[in-house]
């Protein structure tokens, strides 16, 4: 028993010397810049690190943050780690963000400029929410360099283009430069077939993103973004209302799943219960896996869906199965 309990000591030690080791030895790799996305978790943040030479052992990396409780601390960002930085320097550095360290500015798919997580965002990072509107206000501003800004009603904002994606931004970063970040990635995504296509349609990016807006609002599944954009297409192509509720929460500021009759009376163009047709211009900020559902939607002979609490699309041939559908998934 007293050589088992020596025996265990001893691999104890030694193993304690060896995480020690592990620990305090540079890595023997030269300077290079390393990117920590916002929600990113410990184990992805460490086999990317592993994968690129900046640390050698990944149970010791994860084992030393849960020693120092700090598994949720890491900070998102662009680093630029030292040439043969050890686990511990390393650590530290992910742990300790420097003040003008590059941070990330995620826009997620749906928001809109008046967004109340947007406006959060925006305060976070020490913008106004009045300034981001001004600068975003009017598409006049921004058209001479962005071409996919051409088409749109001489009215538009930027609502629509400012495509939803992390962003990493410094303490000298201003918010011009954060939504010319914004307008360059749409520029990007938006492909030269993608907008050959749009034009072989008789369509224009204007009218493609405003939809997209509303089916990013209704539906989150690529499948179903699909098949409600073509429900839409059709609709529109009948002279039949939109009828998305999506719409009337814009107009309202609410998110409710089934607005209320009060709602569907509001006065407004983008109230697509009592208006025809698109809306004056985009809802939100769609992603490109909607934009391209709505430039390829699947043909399919439904007229009506719903989307369930649960966020299961539910679709109908015909008015009475929808309000039969409405009875059963959403009274």
């Amino acid at each position: 028993m007293i050589k088992i309990i020596k025996l265990i000591l001893l691999i104890g030690i030694v193993s304690l010397i060896w995480f020690l080791f592990v620990l305090n030895i540079g890595n023997n790799a030269e300077q290079k810049s390393f990117i920590i996305k916002q929600g990113q978790g410990v184990n992805e943040i460490s086999h990317n690190l592993k994968e690129v030479d900046l640390i050698k052992n990944k149970l010791v990396f994860e084992t030393w943050l849960w020693f120092k409780k700090a598994e949720d601390s890491v900070k998102a960002g662009i680093y630029v780690m030292p040439a043969d930085i050890s686990i511990r320097q390393l650590s530290n550095l992910i742990l300790t963000i420097p003040e003008n360290q590059q941070q990330t500015f995620t826009i997620i798919e749906g928001w809109h400029r008046r967004w109340p997580q947007l406006i959060t965002l925006l305060d976070e990072h020490n913008f106004t929410h009045q300034e981001f509107l001004d600068i975003t206000n009017n598409k006049k501003d921004w058209a001479t360099n962005y071409s996919f800004l051409e088409d749109a009603a001489s009215s538009a904002t930027l609502e629509g283009y400012l495509y939803p994606d992390t962003y990493f931004i410094d303490g000298s970063t201003s918010l011009e430069t954060l939504v010319a970040k914004a307008l360059n990635n749409f520029d990007k995504k938006l492909t030269a077939d993608l907008r050959q296509e749009i034009s072989r349609q008789g369509k224009t990016i204007f009218e493609i993103v405003t939809l997209a807006s509303v089916v990013e609002r209704e539906v989150s599944a690529a499948t179903d973004k699909k098949m409600v954009a073509d429900i839409f297409w059709k609709r529109i192509e009948a002279g039949i209302g939109l009828q998305s509720d999506a719409t009337v929460n814009f107009v309202t500021g609410k998110g409710l799943a089934q607005p209320t009759y009060a709602d569907l009376e509001i006065d407004s163009p983008y109230n697509t219960y009592k208006y025809r047709g698109l809306t004056p211009g985009p809802i939100s900020n769609p992603s490109i896996e909607t934009i391209e559902a709505v430039i390829y939607p699947t043909t399919n002979e439904y007229y009506y869906f719903l989307t369930t609490p649960e966020g299961e699309a539910i679709y109908s041939k015909t008015y009475d199965e929808h309000l039969q559908n409405k009875y059963k998934y959403l009274d």
